[in-house]
């Protein structure tokens, strides 16, 4: 079967099993993400982007911001493009009509892109915030006058962040108690057509509804996947598994009269330390768009896209190929979970000639993840024996001595070393640290030093210092992208007068900071809050020896020995460093 097209395959394999006929049951198919993307500058602004909704046909995007020209506190905007595979046009506001001078956002829009649903807390409504609603005629019209959906659904409370089922005919949103939005709850409104009234809300389960804080609601095209927010603002009791921050959760159901599965996390390849929300999938199930706070942007909040990939390995060999397809005819019309991956990834209950076609889409693919690559980028080995320049062996940016440091050639740990004298000697180099977002690894073997003394920082200024002795007890510390009184400190002293290899790694924005000694992590931590692209500092080079502002007065210049620095692009496992010192 190998030298049959993808058609005629399809058509050989539903010849094959045309006679079969099974049971059908729950979708539970598997299905995972691909490297998240910003929008990019075009949709994202320095303000806030912070809920959406795509139009089922892909081409209009709707989110709400506090961008430049919003006409209040929060505006609902659209950006379209002409076909999927283009890119983004400039944002438009909906105008005065649309948007009041109070808050807009929370838009989700009908599929025949004929209705547009959203919250406000302008007048006129029934509490602090209500949904409402406008309509065109036609896609090429102008949305009309906003109208307030009104009782049982709007109350004196708070009603917002809406999502509507495909047909039109279940309407889900976050409800609170509370004037100021707090501790909000998930429920659904139904009518039995789209010209009936909406019913009285149902509070969803305590499946869904069982911690402190359920938000952002989403219903998939087949509404068998419901996607929510679960916050833990201020450690607020977040649901087990979690990663920090606020994560995106999803439930599943066999049927649309079935009840929610446990609900289960998008995981690490979505969720961070940072804020993720208002997640919601592209109507044929192949992209995920989510609101985050993940440094890399362009603004606090901003709207990011992963791609949503299915698991058809079904034999788990790495490659999608015949032994996947013998598989697939073998499950042909049951319920089998591990084959149904179509339409949706997560399946539809049956596996039939749409899980087939999602197989034929990722035909001879590799599946098997191959490792993180960490690349040695910068090496300074320090064995050089007279000059003012030390060489990098691994690179292009060369060093430069300033004042007068001493070349021992015999007295490194590994070859030669240099000798600072902790009263202006240092090592200036033309090295740029990868932006905040990126992971890298520095590391160095140090002897000597004192209180506060500086083995490498960022030059220029407001840099960070990378590697650095504490002025209390002299121990291994780091104050790379900290922001105020944020450093990471150890309990492992490195100013013994004794050799001592340490080391920084750095995960990438949002994630962890690690710092070595001799091989050992010896402190770690995680740090929830991203700063905004104007807060980040990317370095004009580094300074071996000595602070990012060459500062005298505050004794910050390194008196001792340093060999053998290196820098990786990628975070060094503990393995890696641990070989490092052998």
């Amino acid at each position: 079967m190998f030298w049959l097209n993808r058609n005629r395959m399809r058509l050989v394999v539903v010849g094959i099993v045309a006679v079969m006929v099974l049971s059908r049951g729950s979708a539970k198919a598997d299905f995972t993400f691909g490297e998240p993307t910003n929008l990019g500058p075009v949709i994202n602004s320095s303000a806030h982007e912070y809920s959406h909704c795509l139009s089922s046909d892909g081409l209009e995007l709707y989110f709400g911001s506090s961008r430049e020209g919003s006409l209040g506190s929060w505006d609902l905007w659209v950006t379209t493009r002409t076909t999927t595979e283009d890119a983004w046009e400039e944002p438009k506001n909906l105008g005065q009509l649309v948007n009041s001078p109070r808050g807009d956002h929370g838009p989700t829009l009908s599929s025949d892109g004929l209705e547009l649903y959203f919250n406000s807390s302008r007048l006129g409504g029934a509490g602090s915030y209500d949904i409402w609603v406008t309509r065109r005629t036609t896609k090429a019209d102008s949305w009309g006058q906003p109208e307030n959906i009104g009782a049982p659904v709007n109350s004196a409370h708070a009603e917002y962040n809406p999502t509507l089922s495909s047909e039109g005919l279940e309407l889900y949103f976050a409800f609170s108690a509370e004037v100021d939005l707090w501790e909000p709850k998930i429920a659904v409104t139904r009518r039995e057509t789209i010209n009936d009234p909406w019913g009285s809300p149902v509070i969803l389960g305590p499946v869904v509804n069982n911690w402190t804080w359920q938000d952002t609601p989403w219903i998939s095209s087949d509404g068998l996947v419901l996607m929510f927010t679960d916050y833990g603002w201020d450690n607020a009791s977040p649901r087990p598994g979690g990663f920090g921050g606020t994560d995106i959760l999803y439930v599943r159901r066999a049927t649309k009269d079935s009840e929610w599965s446990e609900p289960m996390n998008l995981g690490p390849a979505i969720n961070t330390a940072a804020d993720e929300d208002f997640a919601m999938i592209s109507v044929d199930g192949t992209m995920l768009y989510f609101n985050s706070t993940h440094c890399g942007g362009s603004g606090s909040h901003d709207l990011w896209e992963a791609p949503i990939l299915p698991v058809a390995d079904f034999d788990d060999d790495g490659t999608i190929g015949m032994g996947d397809l013998l598989m697939l005819v073998e499950a042909w019309e049951t319920d089998d979970p591990k084959c149904d991956i179509g339409p949706m990834p997560w399946g539809d209950g049956v596996v039939d000639a749409a899980d087939l076609d999602i197989l034929m889409d990722h035909w001879n693919q590799e599946t098997s993840i191959a490792p993180v690559e960490v690349e040695l980028i910068a090496h300074w080995a320090f064995d050089e024996t007279k000059g003012m320049k030390a060489y990098d062996s691994a690179g292009v940016c060369d060093a430069n001595l300033m004042g007068d440091p001493v070349w021992q050639p015999e007295g490194g740990m590994v070859g030669g070393a240099i000798e600072l004298d902790g009263m202006g000697d240092y090592v200036s180099v033309p090295f740029v640290l990868p932006r905040p977002d990126k992971a890298f690894s520095i590391f160095a073997w140090v002897k000597g030093g004192d209180k506060n003394h500086v083995i490498i920082s960022e030059s220029g200024s407001y840099g960070n210092f990378l590697l650095q002795a504490d002025f209390i007890a002299g121990n291994l510390m780091t104050s790379f992208q900290a922001g105020f009184n944020n450093h990471l400190y150890s309990e492992t002293p490195i100013i013994d007068g004794q050799w001592h290899h340490v080391g920084f790694v750095w995960n990438g924005y949002p994630s962890n900071r690690i710092l070595y000694v001799d091989g050992i992590e010896v402190a770690r931590d995680t740090l929830t809050e991203c700063m905004g692209p104007g807060d980040w500092y990317v370095g004009q080079g580094i300074y071996i020896g000595a602070s990012w502002g060459l500062d005298t007065h505050h004794d910050y210049y390194w008196n001792g020995l340093i060999d053998d620095v290196r820098i990786y692009e990628g975070a060094l496992s503990a393995e890696d460093v641990a070989a490092l010192v052998q």
